[in-house]
């Protein structure tokens, strides 16, 4: 394999605003989007009573991961009257929320857009309406529901602008987090039929431009990935998952630039992770694979047969990320098998049992990764060859949502509230 063209995450201008607030976690996996925390300690237990700092009820009900910035923690929910929060046929306020990191205070909770019930498909039981990661750039908090819209916001809760002339029929509700490149905010809208990728002006909320999915193998169109960046000697790089392939774009311009096919794969969920020349996809439902691609600049067209480099089939995620630690690529199952692979050959290290039945994607700090499944409980092992669970901490409450990291502490969603999590760090 030739190791001479390596590539990173791109350092979008987001992180590099983040460098002047260390416990910045502007967007959907943190500063770089792969899960990585640059905090020097993190809390290593706690449980529903034990080193919680505060709690807070979040009206209504959202899988969105909170996000930080300068002090202040931002997500997104969905709110409708009564108990019932998982009604169907019923109006929905879909708001976005900021609060103190320090006293978890609502600082402000703006109304975004309504959802009219009558028309508002039905979603998969373990989405929400309210599921995509708000980012912050700057001044700017970007907003995203999926199929009812997009939208920005001003630190102070003000909405800049609106967008929502792209619905298109979505199944199972919304999912994917865009991400922003220069002036763009881009996502994808895999939707039940005619699925596309579309850049947002993120100043004017106007399309810049729109690609339509080239056709894959797969008979389900939907999908839910976040697209990922990323920066070659030569070029940027949009890649970005769809059901039956994957696909790497200009994301100046949505031309296309390559794909790699896999069969029937659909429903994917998984956001890309890199190293070296080297990028790690899941594939989806039904039975899911990971997949380690060899990327270039000079990629062109298919190139399953040519860049696919290795395939695991067994224990393979539908729903979390993957991590990219010290040389060595770790995954998690949503079933909760936890592996450890050597990520240019694809070699299982270690296969172990980490965690029950989980979808939210991990988190790494300080030689640490945090699984936290969807009962609740986070499973703390000690990265490296050798597995070794840490700790095992139950707050005792659903949770779908990936957690967010500033020094010293972790922000938990869960189905009702949000936690701020303090104190042990050893």
């Amino acid at each position: 394999m030739d190791m001479k063209c390596p590539f990173v995450v791109l350092l979008s201008s987001t992180f590099l605003t983040a460098l002047g607030f260390a416990g910045d976690w502007p967007k959907f996996r943190g500063p770089t989007g792969d899960g990585h925390a640059r905090a020097k300690s993190v809390p290593l237990k706690w449980s529903a009573t034990e080193n919680v700092r505060w709690k807070v009820a979040v009206p209504g009900k959202g899988w969105s991961s909170p996000v930080l910035y300068s002090g202040r923690v931002y997500l997104t929910t969905a709110v409708t009257e009564g108990n019932d929060q998982d009604a169907n046929g019923v109006d929905r306020e879909l708001r976005s929320l900021c609060l103190d990191s320090v006293s978890g205070k609502v600082v402000w909770d703006t109304l975004v857009f309504r959802q009219d019930g009558r028309s508002a498909p039905r979603i998969h039981k373990k989405n929400s309406h309210a599921s995509p990661t708000p980012i912050i750039e700057g001044d700017r908090v970007y907003v995203h529901f999926g199929h009812m819209g997009t939208a920005c916001l001003d630190l102070d809760g003000k909405v800049l602008w609106r967008q929502a002339d792209l619905g298109y029929p979505p199944l199972h509700g919304n999912g994917g987090t865009p991400v922003i490149f220069k002036d763009l905010l881009i996502y994808s809208a895999d939707a039940s039929k005619n699925p596309f990728v579309v850049a947002l002006n993120k100043g004017t909320g106007k399309v810049v431009w729109r690609k339509a999915r080239s056709e894959t193998p797969a008979n389900r169109k939907f999908s839910f990935s976040t697209p990922t960046l990323i920066s070659l000697s030569d070029s940027t790089q949009l890649v970005s998952p769809a059901s039956g392939a994957v696909f790497s774009y200009d994301p100046g311009t949505g031309k296309e630039l390559w794909s790699v096919k896999y069969d029937q794969g659909y429903s994917v969920i998984p956001k890309p992770v890199v190293h070296d020349n080297m990028i790690f996809i899941g594939t989806g439902y039904d039975k899911p694979n990971v997949l380690g691609i060899r990327v270039d600049g000079k990629s062109k067209g298919d190139v399953t047969e040519s860049h696919l480099e290795w395939k695991i089939s067994k224990r393979a995620p539908h729903t979390p990320s993957m991590l990219i630690v010290d040389g060595l690529l770790y995954f998690i199952s949503d079933g909760g098998i936890v592996s450890c692979v050597d990520p240019v050959t694809g070699a299982v290290v270690w296969q172990e049992r980490g965690s029950g039945p989980i979808s939210a994607s991990p988190v790494y700090c300080d030689g640490r990764i945090y699984f936290l499944d969807e009962k609740g409980v986070c499973t703390v092992i000690r990265a490296g060859r050798e597995f070794e669970v840490l700790a095992t901490n139950d707050i005792g409450e659903r949770s779908l949502a990936s957690v967010a990291v500033d020094e010293g502490t972790i922000y938990l969603r869960t189905e009702k509230n949000l936690f701020r999590i303090g104190g042990q760090v050893k």
